[in-house]
């Protein structure tokens, strides 16, 4: 009987996701060639051809859409059986690392199920700046870390999330670029912060913060009052406020969210960084059938 390599699963379930072949090679730390291999192995072991390449991505073929699921459904027993047999192994202090946004809009379901998962290990949670964040990893100050990552640096880690970011804003009359446009924005060094920056800098307008806040809560209340406009990932806006992906407002890059775990981690750490890969890998597939209309 032919058995199926988890390896080739987690290839097919990223690209399935991700809708390209080199995002899911990124993912991987792999070459576009190596994971376009495994997909046709994959396929080979099926007898069924489980993803078409379209004029803009990869598409999922109606055999592909079936064995998604079988897919997801083995890497999350896979995953279940390795917790639970090495449960009692993790021990120890787990210093997790990540800004106050994620912290409070991805993590807090993970997070407990580490906990109950792990009873015998603990956790130290910081919740800062992404630069701030970096720097106490290298300085090993933090066994694990979630960063947000400009389009072009060169960070390290797996990628673990990808969404657009959106201007938001309670008054129409704020999304339209224009001389000192009032931003409602983090203190620096802040990315979403940067990106607003830059994006309106290049348009030849020259913004000002008109309101300075470091948590989610008090950003979102002074958009709400009109104070400024802010950048914020899609998942995050609120459905009562105004958001513009580039129609009006200038353009701004997806983000991207990075899992970094120390070389000299702990199992309590890497275990850690197991649950965190599949808790944003689930709300992927959420987003991904959701998409196929499911």
């Amino acid at each position: 009987m032919d058995t199926i390599d988890p390896a080739l699963l987690k290839a097919f379930v990223l690209t399935s996701r991700t809708g390209s072949f080199t995002k899911a090679a990124e993912s991987l730390f792999r070459s576009q060639s190596a994971v376009s291999l495994q997909i046709r192995k994959l396929e080979d072991i099926l007898g069924e051809r489980l993803l078409r390449r379209s004029a803009r991505n990869v598409v999922l073929t109606p055999a592909g859409t079936r064995f998604l699921d079988y897919a997801q459904r083995i890497l999350e027993l896979n995953n279940e059986a390795l917790s639970a047999f090495r449960a009692h192994e993790v021990t120890g202090l787990v210093r997790l690392g990540t800004p106050e946004d994620i912290a409070t809009t991805y993590l807090p379901r993970a997070l407990a199920d580490y906990a109950e998962a792990h009873p015998g290990a603990s956790l130290e949670v910081t919740c800062d700046l992404t630069l701030n964040l970096l720097e106490k990893f290298r300085a090993g100050l933090l066994d694990v870390v979630l960063l947000k990552r400009e389009p072009a640096a060169a960070i390290g880690g797996q990628r673990v999330w990808s969404e657009p970011l959106l201007w938001v804003s309670a008054n129409p009359s704020l999304l339209m670029p224009g001389e000192a446009m009032p931003l409602a924005v983090s203190p620096e060094p802040c990315v979403y912060r940067k990106r607003a920056v830059e994006a309106l800098r290049k348009e030849g307008f020259e913004p000002r913060a008109a309101y300075v806040c470091g948590s989610l809560a008090g950003t979102l209340a002074a958009v709400r009052a009109g104070l400024g406009v802010a950048v914020l990932p899609s998942h995050m806006a609120p459905d009562d406020l105004l958001t513009d992906n580039g129609a009006k407002m200038p353009p701004l890059e997806n983000t991207e969210i990075l899992l970094a775990t120390a070389s000299d981690a702990g199992l309590a750490a890497r275990r850690l960084a197991d649950v965190l890969e599949a808790a944003f890998e689930e709300e992927a597939n959420r987003d991904l059938e959701k998409a196929l209309g499911r």
